[in-house]
């Protein structure tokens, strides 16, 4: 039977009972857009750490845009899924494009969500990526790697939930993985962990995120 979670505020609650360790600290919370910053919000609410956003996305597969190939960070830095990659046989005009198209708008996120304000400073902080879940892992492992360049102190990947094998990819990259539920499976949907799990707008993105103030 699957952990059910009311909806992505719930689980972020749940998931910062693990994190309080790390109240205290030179702390900041990055939710990926959209689902990861609700789950982020009360993390940053329960260790008194600011919340902002980080946002690579999940390069789709053109006749299944569900499932990606690999992803994107929002400094066009392209990181692919080679298994998936390698079966699709797509030339590297192809996979241009898709990344071109991708990259715009995580540019237009970033404006909507970020307006004008500076990147915050990660340099020698503990940095929190939250989402609401993995799936083949490799937007959470674009995060990261787009932070690494930063020279973070840390690095913390935090989900509710993860099947096992994007658990153990990400644990590559990130100094800690923090997650509620983790097992292998050949089948598996972050969806069907919430009773709640609406496809969120930009405004309650926004919403959340007027709460904290920039964090330099």
């Amino acid at each position: 039977m699957n952990l059910l979670f009311k909806d992505r505020i719930s689980a972020g609650e749940e998931l910062a009972k693990l994190l309080e360790k790390y109240r205290g600290a030179d702390v900041i919370v990055l939710g990926i857009p959209r689902g990861g910053v609700p789950i982020g919000y009360p993390i940053a609410k329960a260790l008194n750490a600011p919340l902002d956003v980080i946002i690579p996305r999940k390069l789709p597969i053109p006749w299944s845009p569900e499932v990606g190939f690999g992803a994107i960070t929002s400094t066009g830095d392209v990181i692919l899924n080679p298994g998936i990659a390698d079966e699709l046989r797509m030339s590297d005009d192809e996979i241009k494009k898709i990344a071109a198209t991708v990259y715009k708008e995580i540019r237009r996120r970033l404006k909507t969500y970020r307006g004008n304000k500076p990147m915050p400073s990660l340099r020698e902080k503990t940095v929190i990526i939250t989402d609401d879940g993995l799936a083949t892992g490799y937007t959470m492992i674009a995060a990261i790697q787009s932070v690494r360049k930063q020279g973070p102190k840390k690095v913390i990947a935090a989900v509710p939930v993860s099947p096992g094998d994007a658990a153990e990819k990400v644990r590559k990259y990130a100094d800690e993985l923090v997650t509620l539920w983790e097992k292998p499976t050949f089948s598996f949907a972050v969806a069907s962990f919430y009773f709640d799990f609406h496809d969120m707008r930009d405004e309650e993105v926004t919403e959340l995120l007027k709460e904290f103030p920039a964090s330099l």
